[in-house]
């Protein structure tokens, strides 16, 4: 990505993400071999453009005519809900217009870190992405039991696909899975029946 600007500190209501790059970059094998759980992160501000590929690769559309995302989804259901939580407030993320909506106001990320047992990756990660699921969009087809373990593994596709992304674009993040769950859905003001199951802080290296 060569674009310098980044999510603004006050954000607009909804923000239009630039288009996902498709080719170029770094292999899958050495995405692969250059991934590692990172909870230091340096002072570069990722990219908008570089949130914008997070995005697709975790929920972006690949098939326009079908309507199918970046990961597999039992029955093409996509119970997953992306948000993104920045300085400027915490934005869901809309793959069929690819692009953010706000859905709360203002730096949240230290109440995000104390729900999250006060890990301060949580907090000092410019931009955290959050997973949440919401069981009842799949277990009319699946039952509850089934479609929750279904949402639960298709959230861990998505996180992969993420952080490949990252090693992708040069950035590093850690999935995070100990939080209070009420709290975090509180910070990101979820509705009912929407339940948060991974934060996945990103950002630049330390050494950047």
């Amino acid at each position: 990505m060569t674009t310098t600007s980044h999510l603004p500190l006050v954000g607009p209501e909804v923000i239009d993400l630039p288009p996902p790059e498709f080719g170029g970059g770094m292999c899958l094998a050495e995405a692969l071999a250059h991934r590692r759980s990172h909870r230091v992160f340096g002072y570069r501000d990722p990219s908008i453009a570089e949130v914008a590929q997070l995005c697709w690769a975790a929920q972006g559309i690949t098939d326009g005519e079908l309507g199918l995302r970046a990961a597999p989804s039992a029955g093409a259901t996509y119970p997953v809900a992306l948000f993104v939580v920045a300085p400027a407030g915490v934005y869901r993320y809309e793959p069929s217009e690819h692009r953010l909506r706000r859905v709360v106001s203002g730096d949240v990320r230290e109440r995000l870190q104390t729900a999250a047992d006060d890990q301060s990756c949580v907090g000092e990660s410019r931009v955290c992405l959050v997973l949440a699921a919401q069981p009842d969009a799949i277990a009319a087809r699946y039952g509850r039991r089934r479609g929750w373990r279904y949402a639960l593994l298709e959230a861990g596709h998505v996180a992969e696909n993420i952080l490949l992304q990252a090693a992708a674009l040069g950035l590093v993040g850690v999935p995070v899975g100990a939080f209070e769950d009420r709290q975090v859905a509180d910070v990101l003001g979820l509705p009912p029946g929407v339940h948060p199951v991974y934060l996945l802080p990103i950002g630049a290296p330390a050494d950047s």
